[in-house]
């Protein structure tokens, strides 16, 4: 049985999908000096799709699309963690677009190139693809998008062709892939114990078969969000053409995993508390890992894909504490999520612009940014506070409801205590080193590099400005939203 959406906000939900993926066909049947410019367009119909959504939002809606008699195979949810998310990576897949115009080109010093449209396409693809994978309402259909967003991931890190970025890319392909492993156990079993496919199914299964089911998720999980033990394919990642980095860490490919794990929490009608044991320790296994690894980093984009990893821990941690009954560390999560989403794309698109303009992104040849640009050096403290969690940018408050929610849940369960106690004293280590390349590469006098940087692209700008707005404003949506 296949029908079609029975309302306004269900259709909505699905052209958002299906948009950017007419959009990568029309890219690839006409010629390439088009194709940034298609890209532009329909992930800005996108946008406008996602916005309307937003704001005509009241209840929660659900269609099954394919099913076979009481087996729901693909379908839509709509509620309000989706929505949140949905607009968080289809408006940062048009930034990302826009953004792209201006740095695709032979003007730049790092990676000079004329924008193929490969790029744009697979852009498209993956903008749709997480859209899709958010909107859905089963598991299967989570697992189709799940395997799509690898491919993406695939085409776009490669994009270079170098030796270096072709193996990159096979690495977060195949890493990625082992990891889904998970997601095609808990699809199956899910079918076995319920007979459908549907997400909300995982709320009839008794404690020892949803223990079973949000693990195997979990393990999927990992391996999107580059958590340990499927961390390696992460830094690896930052081959890729920036605008296709800050894509990857903040909105699409590593934020698949943190809501899958979050969409089984949610539709589970209360997890065991093996699932948070187990979700809790690896988060903060991984948090110190990747804080560790934040030390030794000189080059801005693998500084950046280790603190993703680091913030990625940190909302595995909430969606775990929220397990032992927090609500508040669950909506502080889904928070994060789309806090981290805006600042961590600000932070690496001024990577991006620093790399097109001064032609580096080692940290030690970036010294006086803010004398000779300005846009960039506000942008690079606005990230950097948004990330480290420092009032009043987006990072704290959801970092605050995070912990807040440990503490609550932490009077009952001593370990738990100890772990948040370690996730606060990361996230205050991590503002410290944050501030150290601060007062290093924002004041004084300009590097060579810095004082030689060629123009920033009109479009550059314009993202960066946005998204420094963003860095403050979208903690006060998400709250405003979630309620």
């Amino acid at each position: 049985m296949i029908t079609l959406p029975t309302t306004f906000l269900t259709f909505l939900a699905l052209a958002a999908t299906l948009v950017p993926f007419i959009g990568a066909v029309v890219i690839a049947s006409l010629p390439r000096e088009h194709a940034k410019w298609i890209c532009h367009g329909f992930a800005a119909v996108t946008v406008v799709i996602a916005l309307v959504i937003a704001f005509a939002f009241g209840n929660d809606s659900h269609v099954v699309l394919i099913g076979f008699g009481d087996t729901e195979v693909l379908g839509l949810t709509l509620d309000r963690v989706s929505v949140l998310v949905a607009l968080a990576v289809i408006s940062i897949g048009y930034l990302v677009a826009l953004y792209s115009i201006g740095y695709l080109n032979e003007g730049n010093r790092e990676h000079p190139d004329i924008g193929r449209r490969r790029f744009y396409a697979f852009l498209l693809v993956f903008i749709g693809a997480m859209a899709g994978l958010v909107f859905t309402s089963t598991v299967i259909g989570q697992l189709v998008f799940f395997e799509i967003t690898g491919a993406c991931s695939w085409a776009l890190i490669g994009y270079y062709e170098t030796p270096k970025a072709l193996r990159s890319a096979a690495k977060a392909l195949l890493v990625t892939h082992i990891a889904s492993i998970g997601l095609y156990v808990a699809a199956a079993l899910l079918f076995i114990f319920t007979g459908t496919f549907a997400v909300t199914a995982i709320a009839t299964l008794t404690a020892s078969q949803k223990a079973i089911v949000l693990l195997a998720i979990l393990v999927a999980a990992w391996g999107k969000s580059a958590q340990l033990p499927f961390h390696m394919w992460l830094p690896d990642a930052m081959e890729a053409p920036t605008p296709v980095s800050a894509y990857l860490h903040a909105a699409s490919m590593v934020k698949v995993g943190v809501y899958i794990f979050a969409r089984g929490l949610l539709s589970s009608g209360g997890a065991p508390e093996i699932v948070g044991w187990v979700g809790c320790t690896m988060a903060i296994i991984t948090l110190v890992y990747g804080f560790v690894m934040y030390l030794p980093q000189i080059d801005m984009k693998r500084l950046l894909a280790y603190s993703t990893i680091t913030q990625l821990a940190t909302i595995m941690f909430g969606l775990s504490i929220s397990v032992f009954g927090s609500d508040l560390a669950f909506k502080g999560a889904i928070a994060h999520i789309f806090n981290h989403a805006f600042g961590k794309t600000l932070f690496f698109l001024v990577a991006g612009a620093l790399s097109y303009t001064a032609g580096t992104r080692m940290l030690p040849q970036l010294r006086g940014i803010l004398s000779k640009k300005p846009l960039l050096g506000i942008g690079f403290a606005c990230a950097a506070m948004a990330i480290a969690g420092v009032p009043p940018f987006s990072g704290f408050f959801s970092k605050f409801a995070i912990f807040a929610g440990g503490f609550e849940v932490g009077k009952d369960h001593w370990l738990l205590m100890v772990f948040v106690a370690i996730a606060l004293l990361e996230s205050v280590a991590t503002f410290a080193w944050f501030l150290k390349w601060l007062g290093q590469c924002i004041p004084g006098k300009p590097s060579e590099a810095i004082a030689n940087a060629a123009p920033t692209p009109f479009t550059i700008q314009v993202v960066i400005t946005v998204l420094i707005v963003m860095s403050v404003c979208s903690s006060f949506i998400a709250a405003w939203w979630l309620g």
